[in-house]
């Protein structure tokens, strides 16, 4: 009788203990179910203990949405070049680790920082998950789904929001996506008061090819184009077959059929196609919109496959150039 007394006297024991260690681990900082958070990526889904604080983006996109969220990230690939493309308002600070190039990112820069979470782009970094998994845990996204139903100004709220939900900030990213959509309601005023001569715009990013001068045009389905369409400008380009990235490539004859249209336009500086290949070549002088002075130059740091900081730019781009002058 008085060993099942011991027994169990020492059973509610242990109970008791093991209540009080749980209390003190949730105290101490230690994660429960309650406080996981799962998001989800191509590579499924992932989950953390909590809202991650020391944040590897392998993506310039995916290092604008964390600004956005006014997280600055641990570390990020590719960041002299990141400057030279995307120009946002919110600052990358100095104290951000390099990890390297974005197509191959140091696995040692990532793992010296001791992440909470990586997050990389399925086009360039689905062959090393493994490797990035093993170091902390990593989403995968992709900004460019071949699912036609989902264009990709879609894809990117959809990420943004995901990305929020990982740093614990959904509140904010609600505001951000509020405050885009009073820049895209106020930018279309200005536009309907600006008495364009057209409102048919091609919207263009151009390079030296391994040829001739190659010409990016962007698609219905491309974040860039939505954009237009939302503040009252419309694309003209109709591709002859669904571009999964958004923008289909011609050369100069080959954007001979839109010249009635605003040529907007990105170039990089070093790499100035209009000035240097184009500028006597017969077929581009003889287009409308170069004949009409309907050329409207963004700037090269404008960038088309960012977040809501990006898009911001663009329209305001967008106002400074095809409005003001």
């Amino acid at each position: 009788m008085k060993r099942s007394i011991k027994i169990l006297l020492f059973a509610l024991l242990s109970v008791i203990l093991a209540a009080c260690t749980a209390e003190n681990d949730d105290k101490n900082g230690s994660s429960s179910k309650e406080d996981q958070i799962t998001i989800q990526g191509t590579n499924g889904k992932v989950t953390l203990d909590g809202p991650a604080k020391k944040v590897v983006v392998l993506e310039w996109t995916y290092a604008e949405d964390l600004l956005a969220l006014g997280v600055q990230p641990a570390g990020m690939a590719d960041i002299e070049e990141y400057h030279n493309w995307v120009n946002i308002d919110a600052e990358l600070s100095p104290d951000v680790v390099n990890v390297g190039g974005r197509q191959e990112p140091s696995l040692e820069a990532i793992a010296s920082i001791e992440p909470d979470l990586i997050i990389g782009v399925s086009f360039r970094h689905d062959a090393m998950l493994k490797d990035l998994e093993s170091i902390a845990p990593t989403v995968i996204f992709n900004p460019y789904p071949e699912d036609e139903s989902i264009d990709l100004y879609q894809e990117m709220v959809t990420t943004f929001n995901e990305i929020a939900k990982a740093v614990g900030k959904t509140e904010e990213a609600e505001t951000v996506l509020a405050n885009l959509d009073k820049v895209y309601e106020d930018a279309q005023e200005k536009i309907d008061n600006a008495n364009l001569k057209t409102k048919d715009v091609l919207l263009t990013l151009a390079y030296t090819g391994p040829q001739a001068p190659e010409i990016r045009v962007f698609t219905p389905n491309s974040m860039a184009s939505i954009i237009l369409e939302r503040i009252g400008l419309h694309n003209v380009h109709k591709p002859e077959q669904f571009e999964v990235f958004g923008s289909s490539t011609y050369n100069v004859e080959g954007i001979t059929k839109y010249e009635d249209a605003n040529y907007l336009y990105i170039v990089q500086d070093n790499d100035n196609i209009y000035e240097k290949q184009l500028k006597e070549n017969p077929v581009w002088k003889n287009l409308n919109f170069v004949k009409e002075n309907r050329l409207y130059a963004l700037g090269g740091d404008t960038w088309l496959y960012g977040g809501p900081l990006s898009a911001e730019t663009f329209v305001n781009r967008i106002l400074q150039t095809l409005v003001t002058n």
